[in-house]
C-alpha cells in the first residue's frame, strides 16, 4: 500500500516538474536539468513522466532522452520486483 501512495505522489510531482519545463521551454526560460527528470523517472516517478510526455508532448521527440527514460523505467521496476519478492518471502530487503 504505501509503495503505491509513494508512486502515486512522486509520479505528482514528476509531472507537475515536466508541464514546469514544457513551459519554460515554450517561453525560452530557466529549464530543468534532464538528469533531473531521469532521476525522478528512476525514484518512480516514471508513470507521471510518461503521462506528461504524452499529453505535453513533452520530450518524445528527442531519441537520447528517451533511451535513458526508458532505461530509467526498467531500472525502477526491476527494484520494485526485487523488493516485492524479498517482501513475499518474508526476508528484509535491507
Amino acid at each position: 500500500m504505501y509503495i503505491a501512495v509513494f508512486y502515486f505522489m512522486i509520479s505528482v510531482v514528476t509531472f507537475i516538474i515536466y508541464a514546469i519545463d514544457k513551459s519554460a521551454a515554450k517561453q525560452n526560460g530557466w529549464r530543468i536539468q534532464e538528469n533531473t527528470l531521469h532521476m525522478l523517472s528512476l525514484v518512480g516517478g516514471w508513470p507521471g513522466a510518461l503521462i506528461a510526455q504524452r499529453m505535453l508532448r513533452h520530450k518524445t521527440q528527442k531519441t537520447s532522452f528517451q533511451i535513458i527514460y526508458w532505461a530509467t523505467v526498467g531500472f525502477n521496476l526491476a527494484g520494485l520486483f526485487w523488493v516485492i519478492f524479498h517482501s513475499l518471502q518474508n526476508k528484509p530487503v535491507f
